[in-house]
């Protein structure tokens, strides 16, 4: 019984984790960015390199994670994040300078690698080696509340007309609290290769071709995702007849994600985590193009509900696939496939931005997403054909 309410705060610590590095440190710049752009002056441009910016910083977290095999390193960096997430947030309030805006993206980019790597990392670690189940749905839940939470508590600062500066401020304060789940529930790392039991962990990867050609998937993925978690709030805004209505949207993409994750660990048991992953894929490019090839509301709710229904749950799909993979070091080929990831969400907001400037307008940027997602499910397809290829020795694969 004892172990039982362990794996739930666990899974609480996890979740507090992707609350504050993703809900407030990353996702809080998407709702925040029309105000941004009028109080503070930020331009349509500069606004998708500061997103690029901020992958960046995941880029070069996931890096650092492809490199540790220390597992007390990890949790020691996963903690430095937690800290790092506050402290970013709370500099986004404190100038208009870009420079510092810049810096601020970038460590919260390295802060958001750690809750979704190294913290990840860790509780797939710690739930293998006491045999509970490996899904990752509960914990990557904490993605879609902490969209949720920040477009909620900015609607509400927007409501008591609250201006950008202090509602940063008002964020940091929240993530402050998070930060005590975050890093009191996660117990400390045990260094064994063997479960609760005694039974041996051993790492069991699939062909080098295969894992090529998932990270490839990944990168389309990254690139698909990107567009519309940091532009949909803007694009929503600037569609007739619906200002005002993008935080909303945005909401609404949180409250989906997070039972979204749960609900692709029960498909997945039904048929298979590629196959889930597939369809997962399929369903995030309509939600991605309603909000733009439909018109009104209603498109854009139920693009905000495919979209969010299925980007965090694709996530938690593609790293319960690595972790079992490699269910003794789980965040090394984190990293390698967050680089995928990272790489795509560093060229896709630019590419974004300067298409919007010359167009005038983000709309361009989500048909962009669609095609590389498109072309994500293809790859994915493709997986699935060499999905039965025989396996190899990890150190050939890890070299």
């Amino acid at each position: 019984m004892q172990l039982i309410s362990s794996r739930y705060r666990v899974l609480g610590a996890g979740i507090a984790s992707l609350l504050l590095v993703m809900g407030l440190a990353r996702f809080a710049y998407t709702p925040l960015l029309p105000l941004m752009q009028r109080q503070a002056g930020l331009g349509i441009a500069e606004a998708g390199w500061l997103a690029a910016i901020n992958y960046a910083g995941y880029l070069t977290g996931a890096l650092i994670a492809s490199c540790i095999n220390d597992i007390v390193l990890k949790d020691r960096l996963y903690r430095f994040g937690m800290v790092l997430a506050v402290l970013s947030t709370a500099m986004m309030g404190m100038t208009t300078d870009p420079v510092i805006w810049a810096v601020s993206r970038y460590l919260a980019g390295l802060s958001s690698a750690a809750g979704m790597l190294l913290g990840t990392a860790l509780i797939l670690n710690w739930l293998l080696r006491h045999e509970f189940r490996t899904e990752l749905g509960v914990h990557f839940s904490g993605v879609g509340l902490g969209i949720a939470a920040s477009a909620a508590a900015i609607e509400m600062m927007n409501r008591g007309q609250v201006d950008w500066s202090a509602q940063w401020y008002v964020l940091a304060s929240i993530g402050c609290l998070l930060l005590v789940p975050a890093l009191a529930w996660l117990p400390a790392p045990d260094r064994g290769v063997v479960t609760r039991s005694g039974k041996p962990m051993r790492d069991a990867p699939p062909r080098p071709l295969f894992l090529r050609i998932f990270m490839l998937s990944y990168f389309c993925a990254g690139a698909g995702y990107v567009v519309s978690a940091t532009f949909v709030v803007a694009i929503i805004d600037r569609l007739p007849g619906m200002h005002g209505d993008g935080t909303y949207i945005f909401l609404v993409i949180g409250l989906s994600a997070a039972p979204g994750c749960v609900l692709w660990d029960l498909v997945a048991r039904r048929m298979g985590e590629l196959n889930a992953l597939i369809l997962a894929t399929i369903l995030q490019i309509f939600g991605i193009l309603l909000p733009v090839i439909g018109h009104g509301l209603t498109p854009a709710l139920g693009g905000a509900i495919l979209f969010g229904g299925t980007f965090a749950g694709s996530v938690s799909l593609v790293l319960t696939m690595v972790g079992r993979y490699y269910p003794t070091r789980p965040a090394k080929l984190m990293g390698k496939m967050t680089i995928s990831y990272g790489l795509a969400q560093i060229i896709a907001p630019a590419l974004t931005g300067s298409l919007a400037v010359r167009l005038g307008g983000y709309a361009a940027g989500l048909y962009f997403a669609a095609v590389a997602m498109v072309i994500g499910v293809l790859l994915l397809l493709l997986l699935r054909l060499l999905e039965t290829g025989a396996r190899r020795p990890i150190e050939a694969d890890l070299a």
